[in-house]
């Protein structure tokens, strides 16, 4: 029912079945991959929607710093915002982790037509000064 409701699509990353078809993913699933895929997509990236995803490789030659995290903060809220409309962002969390220079991002949100919170990580690694 929650497949039907949040969509199907091809899996990502794309793989192939043992049959020679294109695995898929579809409900919860797929919400997650897209959420994966916006935070992780560079602006410029998709030829045809040049400002999709998050850009947060710009900040690959950032401080470690709260000033980063809060940035970071910024546009993983409005990436999601606007490019995934299937849920709702109750929180973005970023945590400044300077002995691997990186960031950690956690994002709580709720899907849209179901009371199911979820949180998802995704790391963001800098490597500039901390």
């Amino acid at each position: 029912m929650l497949g039907d409701f949040y969509g199907r699509g091809a899996a990502h990353p794309l793989t192939l079945t043992p049959i020679g078809g294109v695995a898929e993913a579809a409900g919860v699933a797929l919400v997650e991959q897209s959420i994966r895929m916006i935070l992780r997509t560079q602006h410029g990236e998709r030829v045809m929607r040049p400002d999709f995803g998050a850009n947060l490789r710009s900040l690959a030659f950032s401080a470690n710093t709260p000033a980063t995290a809060n940035l970071a903060r910024h546009l993983v809220e409005s990436a999601l915002a606007r490019w995934e409309p299937r849920i709702e962002v109750l929180d973005v969390d970023v945590r400044n982790v300077v002995a691997d220079a990186t960031l950690l991002v956690v994002v709580t949100y709720r899907l849209v037509g179901t009371a199911d919170v979820r949180s998802l990580l995704q790391p963001v690694p800098l490597e500039g000064p901390s």
